[in-house]
C-alpha cells in the first residue's frame, strides 16, 4: 500500500505528464490526422477520464491506509488495556495473598475465606476481560451486558441495567477507553461499597453521550475524593482520553456512590 507521500507526489505529477505527453504526441504524430477542435476534444475526454480514474484509485488508497491507521490505534489500546489488567491483577493478587498469609498465620479463618473469595473473583474478572476483546464483532452494548452479568452472578449484587448505545457512537479505541472505565467503577463497588444495589445507565449518540453509575453502598466521602485514590486516578485518565467530563459525588438520595461522565456536542 503506497505511502501518503507517494499518492502526494502522484497528484502533482501525473496530470501535467499526461496532459503534456498527449499535447506532444499530438503536435508531432497527430496533427495530419486531428484538427484543433477535434484535439481539444479528444484531449478534455480523456483528461476526465484518466482523472476519474486515478482519483477513484487515490481516495480508495487513502481510505486504506486510513483503515489500517485506526485499526493499529485499536490494537494499541487494547494492548494497553491488557498491560493495565496485567499490573492491576499483579498488584491486586499480591496484597490479598500476603492479607491471606498473614490471616492463616494468625488462625483467623473466617477472613482467610474472605481472601481467597476476593482473588477467585478477580481473577475471574480479569479471565473474563481477557476473553472478551473489542475485536469480536458483537456489538459494543451486548459486550457490556454480558460483562455486567457476570459481575452480578459473582457479587449478588442487583443490578439495574440500561444501555442505550447506537452502532456509530464510538470508535474501537472509544470503546476499549469507555468499557475499562465501567470495569473500574463496578470493580470498586464490588471491593469497596458493600453495595446490595447498582445501577448503570449508559445512553450515546453519535456526537453525544453520558454514563451514570449509581450504588446504594457507604458512599464516597470528599476526603476520599481529594485523594483520588488509584482507581478513581484511572477512571478520570480515561475520561480524559475520551475528551468527558468526569464527577463521583454521593447519592443525592441517601447512601452510595455516584458516577457521571458525559460528552456533549462533539466531532466524531
Amino acid at each position: 500500500m503506497m505511502s501518503l507521500r507517494m499518492l502526494k507526489l502522484l497528484t502533482i505529477l501525473l496530470p501535467p505528464f499526461i496532459i503534456g505527453g498527449f499535447e506532444f504526441i499530438r503536435h508531432e504524430y497527430m496533427l495530419n490526422y486531428l484538427s484543433m477542435e477535434a484535439g481539444n476534444f479528444y484531449m478534455t475526454i480523456i483528461t476526465l477520464l484518466l482523472s476519474y480514474i486515478f482519483a477513484s484509485w487515490m481516495f480508495r488508497s487513502i481510505q486504506g491506509i486510513n483503515e489500517k491507521l485506526a485499526a493499529g490505534e485499536a490494537r494499541r489500546a487494547v494492548y494497553e488495556d491488557r498491560e493495565r489488567l496485567a499490573r492491576e491483577l499483579h498488584d491486586d493478587l499480591a496484597q490479598t495473598l500476603f492479607f491471606l498469609n498473614v490471616k492463616l498465620k494468625q488462625g483467623h479463618l473466617d477472613e482467610a475465606k474472605s481472601a481467597v473469595s476476593e482473588i477467585d473473583s478477580s481473577l475471574r474478572q480479569a479471565i473474563f476481560n481477557l476473553r472478551t476483546p473489542p475485536e469480536e464483532g458483537s456489538s459494543f452494548s451486548l459486550r457490556i451486558s454480558m460483562w455486567l452479568q457476570n459481575w452480578q452472578k459473582m457479587t449478588g449484587i442487583e443490578l439495574d441495567e440500561q444501555l442505550t448505545v447506537a452502532d456509530d457512537a464510538f470508535s474501537s479505541a472509544e470503546e476499549v477507553q469507555l468499557f475499562g472505565m465501567i470495569q473500574e467503577a463496578f470493580t470498586n463497588i464490588r471491593k469497596h461499597s458493600k453495595a446490595t444495589k447498582a445501577s448503570i445507565e449508559l445512553i450515546a449518540a453519535a456526537h453525544e453521550w453520558e454514563l451514570r453509575i449509581e450504588d446504594n453502598g457507604m458512599g464516597i466521602h470528599p476526603g476520599d475524593i481529594q485523594q483520588k485514590h488509584y482507581g478513581m486516578n484511572i477512571m478520570q485518565k480515561r475520561a480524559a482520553e475520551l475528551s468527558a467530563s468526569f464527577e463521583l459525588s454521593p447519592r443525592p438520595e441517601g447512601s452510595g456512590t455516584v458516577l457521571l461522565a458525559q460528552v456533549q456536542r462533539r466531532n466524531h
